[in-house]
């Protein structure tokens, strides 16, 4: 079987983490970007894997486009761009793959908590998010926690905090007067959203179009 190539766009603790992972998971990596200026760089990549900043990640997705590169994108805080970047892709004829949370089981925290919500009374049980992230972590909320919000009641209010080196813990809460639901979801090590990430590079290849992690899971949640 030959070894498909992998390019890394940005070099911080995720895109370490890719590297680290890349191999047993049947990648070659033939390019480490820390900053992305120019389709040549991706080295015919098969698919880029982008984890930067908000501030990059719309450029770096159109330099991708102009390589007919497919790209999975886990930088979070530029989705009030989203509308205009998908119809780039669309248009190019592109691939794109986005999600705030690569890790599986975020994702079924989001499925779980969108269905206890058609479930409950609104009225009765209220819901609330809170996230907890590392210090250093600069989008508040996070990524994952609006996503959740939008299978909750438009108003659902989330708490954010910043502390230390948390990887990620996200709490979604329905308070009813006499008894609580609480769901949870805890990240031990960020590897695994390298490894969803890697997951979601292998389902790109060969399409077109926007998706996010929800299709990769598919009928799977």
């Amino acid at each position: 079987m030959t070894s498909r190539r992998l390019a890394i766009v940005g070099l911080g603790k995720m895109g370490s983490a890719v590297r680290t992972l890349a191999g047993e998971a049947g990648w070659t990596v033939v390019a480490e970007i820390a900053r992305l200026a120019r389709a040549q760089q991706l080295e015919g990549a098969d698919v880029a894997i982008e984890f930067t900043t908000p501030a990059a990640a719309r450029s770096n997705i159109s330099i991708c486009l102009d390589a007919a590169c497919p790209v999975v994108v886990g930088s979070t805080g530029w989705y009030d761009q989203l509308s205009t970047v998908s119809a780039s892709v669309i248009e190019r004829h592109g691939a794109l793959l986005w999600a705030a949370n690569f890790s599986v089981g975020a994702n079924v925290l989001a499925m779980l908590a969108a269905n206890a919500r058609r479930a409950l009374p609104l009225s009765s049980f209220p819901a609330a998010i809170i996230e907890t992230h590392h210090a250093a972590k600069r989008d508040a909320p996070s990524g994952t926690a609006i996503t959740i919000a939008k299978g909750l009641e438009p108003d659902a209010p989330i708490s954010s905090l910043r502390v230390g080196h948390v990887p990620g813990t996200h709490e979604v809460l329905f308070d009813g007067a006499f008894e609580q639901i609480r769901l949870e979801h805890v990240v031990r090590d960020r590897r695994v959203f390298a490894e969803g990430a890697l997951l979601a590079a292998a389902w790109l290849v060969g399409r077109r179009g926007v998706f996010t992690m929800q299709d990769v899971l598919g009928s799977s949640l």
